[in-house]
């Protein structure tokens, strides 16, 4: 059953509030506090070393925005909470502190090592609200709500050493990549406990096509002219395009949400459930596309390419000097495409949240740095951003057709049965999985 808290909230706010300063005139145009909050994590997850080489970043931006959003919602009460529900919450409490306070718990158990940085930005986010009673009352919700979220992903597999990977050495088989040979990444992130989904395969697409339909011909010619380093096929345009997009895919995502809801104006409580919504979304497809690529260890397009002989396909000539447009590959199977499921869900969600899908914005490149790409809609970036791989070198098309139905999937089955409307039909069957349960 969903999570339902019922403390002596009141009773403790109340006992705080003895002897606090009287409130005090609030800043004038305070930042967005969700919006920074997720800048604060994009810059420990772009800080080298500071994400744990095995655990995936989207697990700690969920956590973080699911926290904020209970607290915040607590407080505002207009939607179904995603796992925390306190009685006895003072609407008049700070909505601004509680969210200060869930991401700063969330963030310094995660990360530990930073917590002079967090607690420095907490106490600039408490700089902007009024002292008092209601931002007292905020932090205390924001920090029991984050502790249930905690504790609630404490055991959801995360932390399990992936064992030993064994390659396959059959045509079609996903192999270590030249030119550097990494070992494969995030083999066992499958197993963690979905955040919204009820398993990892719910969504789990149709296997690859086989190497020797035309199907795969066509898409193995595409990217072997238009992904070689220094292609002659590809224009200046798609080559770039390929390089722009070759970083962290869900950061770029998480910023193209912050542009919009600062263009937007949103409220705190708009910004916690967009927030939330998309990195439960983020979370979901990557333990989601780890189960499909790992279910069918494809090869990538520079094994494929190299061993064309292999295939028994006589429509596919091997180029055993072929390396993409980026140099290195991604260390895991090629079906199907994190990017084309990161943009899917990206564009669905704040599409959906919007109510359309027209919105001119800038997108900064994550790996080049001051290079931007403007758009008008939150779809044109998504498949620009998908059909990259294709130029980068990386992927067929076909990972990419896969990606993008699973990434809507996933973001439709979140959007329509998590933190709907109070007066929204609500499906009371789907609720988050609880860590340890059998799924």
């Amino acid at each position: 059953m969903l999570r339902t808290i019922i403390t002596l909230l009141l009773i403790n706010m109340g006992l705080r509030a003895q002897g606090t300063v009287q409130p005090t005139t609030k800043p004038a145009n305070p930042p967005n506090v969700v919006v920074q909050w997720n800048r604060n994590l994009l810059e420990v997850v772009r800080t080298p070393g500071a994400q744990p080489a095995t655990i995936h970043p989207t697990r700690s931006f969920a956590m973080m925005h699911a926290a904020i959003y209970d607290a915040v919602n607590s407080i505002d009460r207009t939607h179904h909470s995603y796992f925390v529900q306190l009685h006895g919450v003072s609407r008049h409490a700070s909505q601004e502190a509680a969210a200060a306070a869930a991401a700063h718990e969330v963030l310094i158990s995660l990360y530990p090592s930073f917590q002079s940085t967090f607690d420095a930005e907490f106490q600039q986010s408490l700089d902007q609200i009024s002292e008092g009673r209601h931002r007292d009352e905020g932090i205390d919700i924001g920090t029991l709500v984050a502790d249930e979220i905690l504790a609630l992903r404490n055991a959801d597999g995360s932390n399990i050493a992936a064992p030993p990977f064994v390659f396959g050495n059959a045509p079609g088989d996903f192999e270590s990549t030249p030119p550097n040979f990494p070992k494969p990444q995030f083999t066992q992130w499958y197993k963690v406990t979905p955040f919204a989904l009820q398993q990892a395969s719910q969504f789990r697409p149709g296997p690859p096509p086989s190497l020797n339909s035309s199907i795969y011909t066509d898409v193995f010619n595409e990217v072997k002219s238009f992904g070689i380093a220094h292609s002659t096929t590809a224009t200046t345009d798609e080559a770039l395009t390929g390089r722009f997009w070759n970083g962290a895919i869900q950061n770029y995502w998480n910023e193209i949400a912050q542009t919009a809801a600062v263009a937007n104006a949103l409220t705190t409580a708009q910004s916690a459930r967009l927030f939330a919504l998309l990195n439960l979304s983020f979370a979901d497809a990557v333990i989601a596309f780890y189960d499909a690529k790992y279910t069918y260890n494809f090869w990538r397009p520079v094994t494929a390419i190299r061993a064309a002989d292999t295939d028994d396909n006589s429509d596919t000539a091997p180029d055993p000097n072929w390396l993409p447009e980026v140099g290195n590959t991604t260390p895991d199977p090629s079906y199907p495409g994190a990017h084309a499921v990161i943009s899917s869900a990206g564009a669905s969600v704040l599409t959906s949240f919007f109510g359309t899908d027209q919105f001119s914005f800038a997108v900064t490149s994550e790996v080049l740095a001051g290079v931007q790409r403007w758009f008008t809609t939150f779809s044109a970036a998504a498949e620009e951003a998908t059909l990259s791989r294709i130029f980068a070198g990386v992927h067929f098309r076909t990972d990419l057709t896969a990606g993008q139905q699973l990434g809507s999937e996933v973001a439709n089955f979140v959007i329509s049965n998590f933190l709907t409307p109070k007066g929204q039909q609500r499906n009371d069957a789907v609720e988050p999985t609880q860590s340890g349960d059998a799924r």
